[in-house]
């Protein structure tokens, strides 16, 4: 599989383009509502790419579960994750699935998202794998890393390095698309890289290589949500309840035909059904009370204000963003609170 779930930074030139059109194209969405309005159901415009806590959006659009909700889902798998922020921001999608870190450098490039649904924490799949030889992270000083820059796994490896008493400064960063980068650390080109499942089997592949710390080590730190435009979600609240409801059939549906979910979502991933087994203990779906609990205010990484205003302070002083973004309306709890309990 080529696609990556890149989930980076670096889309802010396209941000900035799709800031200066909110006010047009970029913020208009049509809606069904009101005089002469058309009774046809809004399609929502889907966008998502390679990681484990987004195939279930797979299982639901294979199982008809979009439309048991009563959704006209329009869903686009991408290969790059950069070109579905790109997409999302352009108005081409309605929502997307990515990450917390992504949404916050969104919103400060002056892009209207709001986080309806969380999908999952990463618990251990996004991961710095290092050659042999190199056993703990003081070992990475002046090493060569290959990393997607401005990538959730970019931000990893920085507090890897900072609980390490390190500075970005004190490694080389080899900027490298995560698919390329761990091909390259396969290959022997690089001393350590920094990438995510499917791609972790991929460098795991350098014999006698390992991960020398991952997104287990950080609780907390790398979210994964369903992301809404605010303009759609304020013209289109009931098609947005109907998504979030639809996840959650889609977790039961997957739990109750757990070998046929999980054949879905492999292919997807482009792995083998055993290859994604094993990418369970690395991505901690979310119920619906976990849902609910991570919108309540809190003063933890367990908490997505918390989180959120962590990722933005982490991302400025790291100088992957220029200003501190305004994050007040960025969570909506309201859909997974109105869902409707199982």
């Amino acid at each position: 599989m080529n696609g990556t779930r890149t989930r980076t930074t670096r889309v802010l030139a396209a941000l900035a383009v799709c800031a200066a059109l909110v006010a047009g194209a970029c913020g208009s969405d049509k809606t069904t509502s009101g005089a002469g309005a058309s009774s046809k159901a809004t399609t929502v415009k889907l966008g998502f790419s390679a990681w484990p806590g987004w195939f279930p959006l797979q299982v639901a659009e294979e199982q008809g579960l979009f439309a048991k909700a009563g959704l006209d889902v329009k869903l686009t798998y991408f290969e790059s994750y950069t070109d579905s922020i790109n997409a999302l921001n352009a108005g081409k999608l309605d929502a997307n699935a990515q990450t917390l870190n992504d949404t916050v450098s969104a919103i400060a490039a002056g892009s209207p998202e709001q986080v309806v649904l969380v999908n999952d924490n990463s618990t251990g799949n996004d991961q710095i794998i290092a050659k042999p030889g190199i056993a703990s992270v003081a070992d990475l000083k002046g090493k060569k890393i290959g990393v997607e820059e401005g990538t959730v796994d970019h931000f990893l490896l920085l507090l890897g390095l900072e609980k390490a008493g390190l500075k970005p400064g004190d490694v080389e960063i080899q900027p490298l698309a995560t698919d390329a980068a761990a091909s390259a650390f396969a290959a022997g080109q690089l001393d350590a890289a920094g990438v995510f499942a499917p791609f972790t089997t991929k460098a795991l592949e350098l014999p006698g290589s390992k991960a020398l710390f991952t997104s287990a080590d950080f609780p907390g730190a790398i979210p994964d949500h369903i992301v809404f435009r605010r303009p759609f979600v304020a013209a289109h609240p009931a098609e947005v309840q109907k998504l979030v409801n639809a996840w959650f059939d889609t977790l039961a549906w997957i739990a109750a035909n757990k070998d046929q979910a999980d054949a879905i979502m492999a292919k997807r991933a482009g792995v083998s059904t055993a290859d994604y087994a094993a990418y369970d203990k690395g991505t901690r779906i979310f119920s619906l009370a976990e849902n609910k609990a991570a919108f309540e205010p809190g003063s933890d990484m367990a908490h997505l204000d918390y989180a959120a205003s962590s990722m933005a302070t982490f991302l400025l002083d790291s100088k992957l963003i220029d200003t501190k973004p305004d994050l007040s309306g960025l969570l909506e709890p309201k859909f997974v609170a109105a869902v409707p309990a199982p």
